[in-house]
């Protein structure tokens, strides 16, 4: 019968003798008072195990004792009673004989319950052992304390995720990585299944909408994980990437209502089921038994809602579970608003630099173009094509340090800048000083600004360089501000990279004022252009790299096969570094689409412009009202030179995309339109070339200057 002694088993007998008070006690009596109130009235659990491990004595505050009487564990083995009630039994049970053999004390070790019992789930125990010997050295046993710590275990727990998630959380500017974070911090150490939704404004970095949210407002599934590698073995109700409103009313939408938790017992009769039955099917399938869901709010807004749930954990989630949820969803909340004012910042700015890129490169009849793009973190880059006087393009790349929207504010007034200042036909070394003007302008306002200002630490400093192709001349004049490369390869296929010739001073911005200097090329028709803020391994000089056999390979093939060859032969480490890179390809302008005729400086000479003017307009089936018009702005330019330019006087046509009158003359006296007066005998050329013109201007070279007019030309 229970608690009744073989009578084959001595030590058992002695054992359940001592438990029950009736051995001789070699103690007096305060000590044996002593020891049996610790035994009878100790809120700590204690053991008594004799030499061989057996228990001697053990009060009712030990976890053996619960559902179980005095007699059936009296005198068993230590090992057989208490140790299938822990997690890690065997190595409890290593640790108490060799606290017996070697006289060594164990203090403060924690043991996990065996969960298998309902009375047992979640909780820890702290175990201290001593070895018992007598006054002779006699080793008699060893003693056992048990204390339950399953509180204080829980709070280490749920303190540990809470700084495994501040610590693993926002790592990243992206909201959808963000949720991710989130999910792997908490599976499998807090929950078995966590799911993310984000409202879909969030993700692309829109303003959230204030609580509570409105029941037609879109959720993004952005994060899912369970306790599988991959989750693909935990059924999901929706995809990942899946975006719907959250069917009413359940958990989650009352969660999202009146911004609180939601712990929920998952059992087979959920009132809430018909609502979404997905999310249902879901949560059967999984063998869930507990969820805890909880908002994603930042001051007083709803960005989204994280779900957990437990299946293969059996213990519940409790409201200490739904507190810490609590704190790690503002945690959560705060890093993706972090990360959605970052996207909405960087989509602004890229935005801005993408409208401020040209749409299309303008077509020309002598040069066609391609651009590359190579970005990078903390570096904006740009690319132009400015249509020229006299059929001739400007090509421009350039970068400014920096990223968001005021790096690409910073290059939008750039690209103004440098078109503003095309307009006067100045040559790029000098269009590049009064760049560096404008520049060192914007540097002092930055540097005005207050100390608390974010830009005013913020160093202004810009790389660029400015080409003018001319096809009549067949030539480029290059300037460059920082390490601009140019790399050329003729129609013969000899190629060479010109990094290291062009006279470049020093990046826009910087203290350093290096002067700028305009390096001159031939470039014959049918040649290849490669015009880049930085040189790129791929473009290095024929004979030290493959890179300009690539170009020459590439010779025949479209400016787009050859923009994405290039970019392919970059090695990795190079497409870290920025680069804005223009591809050109010359083309001959056609021979009979320009007259130049050599004009005497006489009174005669504008009668004979006219009927130069006249007669090629005529062979190019130019409108009546186009010839007549340039008639008059060419005897006007004529009439001009005679009276205040300096011979030899030129007089060119060139019909390209628009119709170009131009005068050349050895004089560098400027010409200035004047508003003559009613009686006023002179003062009127210029006025009439400007209102019948639809632009004029004036370029300079070193042997004159060049007035010229441009006008629509008109099908016929």
């Amino acid at each position: 019968m229970p608690g009744s002694v073989p009578a084959a088993d001595p030590g058992r007998r002695k054992a359940v003798a001592m438990g029950r008070g009736d051995s001789t006690r070699s103690l007096g009596d305060p000590e044996a008072a002593l020891l049996d109130a610790l035994f009878g009235q100790s809120p700590v659990g204690l053991h008594l195990l004799d030499a061989e491990l057996r228990i001697a004595r053990v009060n009712a505050a030990t976890p053996a004792m619960r559902g179980a009487r005095m007699e059936d564990v009296l005198g068993r083995p230590f090992e057989e009673v208490c140790l299938p009630l822990l997690v890690d039994g065997p190595a409890v049970a290593s640790l108490v004989r060799g606290v017996l053999e070697s006289g060594r004390s164990v203090v403060g070790h924690v043991v996990e319950a065996n969960g298998s019992a309902a009375a047992s789930l979640g909780r820890f125990y702290e175990m201290s052992a001593f070895r018992l010997q007598a006054p002779s050295g006699e080793t008699l046993g060893v003693a056992l304390t048990v204390v339950d710590v399953s509180e204080r275990e829980g709070g280490r727990a749920r303190a540990a995720v809470l700084n495994a998630v501040r610590e693993q959380v926002g790592r990243s500017l992206d909201v959808v990585v963000t949720c991710q974070e989130l999910v792997d911090t908490l599976v499998p150490s807090f929950a078995d299944v966590a799911v993310v939704e984000v409202v879909d404004a969030v993700v692309r970095g829109e303003e959230p909408r204030p609580s509570p949210l409105a029941l037609d407002v879109p959720l993004r599934r952005a994060a899912f994980r369970s306790t599988g590698d991959t989750g693909a073995e935990t059924p999901q109700a929706h995809a990942l990437g899946d975006v719907r409103s959250l069917p009413f009313p359940t958990p989650y939408t009352q969660a999202l209502s009146d911004l609180r938790p939601r712990v929920v017992a998952l059992d087979d009769d959920l009132p809430w089921s018909a609502a979404d039955p997905d999310r249902r099917e879901a949560i059967r399938a999984s063998g869930a038994h507990t969820l805890l869901t909880a908002p994603l709010t930042v001051r007083g807004t709803v960005l989204g809602l994280v779900s957990l749930y437990r299946t293969r954990y059996p213990v519940p989630f409790d409201e200490a579970d739904a507190d810490l949820v609590v704190q790690l969803a503002d945690h959560t909340a705060l890093c993706l608003d972090n990360a959605r004012r970052y996207t909405r910042e960087h989509t602004i700015a890229a935005t801005v630099q993408r409208n401020l890129l040209p749409r299309h490169s303008p077509s020309r009849t002598a040069l066609e173009t391609e651009h590359l793009l190579v970005p990078a973190e903390g570096v904006g880059h740009w690319y132009d094509t400015i249509a020229l006087s006299g059929a001739r393009t400007a090509l421009v790349v350039g970068t400014v340090a920096g990223s968001g929207i005021h790096t690409a504010t910073l290059m939008g007034q750039l690209r103004t800048v440098i078109r503003s200042l095309s307009a006067f036909e100045l040559q790029p070394d000098e269009l590049l000083a009064r760049l560096q003007g404008t520049v060192a302008t914007l540097a002092a306002e930055r540097a005005g600004l207050p100390p608390t200002d974010p830009l005013h630490h913020q160093v202004l400093a810009a790389d660029c360089a400015y080409a003018v192709h001319d096809p009549l001349n067949r030539t480029l004049t290059v300037a460059g501000a920082g390490s601009p490369a140019l790399t050329l390869v003729r129609p013969d296929g000899t190629a060479w990279a010109l990094a290291l010739e062009l006279s470049s001073g020093s990046p826009l911005g910087t203290l350093d004022r290096t002067p700028f200097a305009a390096s001159r090329f031939e470039v014959p028709d049918d040649s290849l252009v490669v015009l880049s803020t930085h040189p790129l391994p791929a473009l290095e000089a024929v004979g030290r790299s493959p890179g300009t056999d690539l170009l020459r390979a590439h010779a025949d093939h479209s400016l787009a096969d050859l923009r994405d060859a290039v970019l392919y032969a970059l090695p990795a480490e190079s497409r870290a570094a920025p680069a804005a890179v223009l591809f050109a390809r010359t083309r001959a302008f056609p021979a009979e689409s320009v007259a130049t005729w050599q004009l005497q400086s006489t009174p005669t000479a504008a009668a004979a412009a006219r009927r130069h003017v006249r007669r090629q307009l005529t062979a190019w089936s130019v409108d009546d009202e186009t010839a007549f018009h340039t008639e008059l702005i060419a005897s006007e330019l004529v009439t001009n030179a005679v009276r205040y330019g300096k011979p030899p006087l030129e007089l060119r046509l060139v019909r390209d995309r628009t119709l170009t009158c131009e005068l050349r003359d050895a004089g560098v006296a400027a010409p200035h339109l004047r508003h003559a007066g009613p009686g006023d005998e002179g003062g009127r050329g210029l006025f009439i070339v400007g209102e019948l013109a639809d632009d004029w201007g004036v370029r300079y070279s070193d042997d004159g200057k060049t007035i010229w007019t441009e006008q629509t030309l008109h099908p016929t």
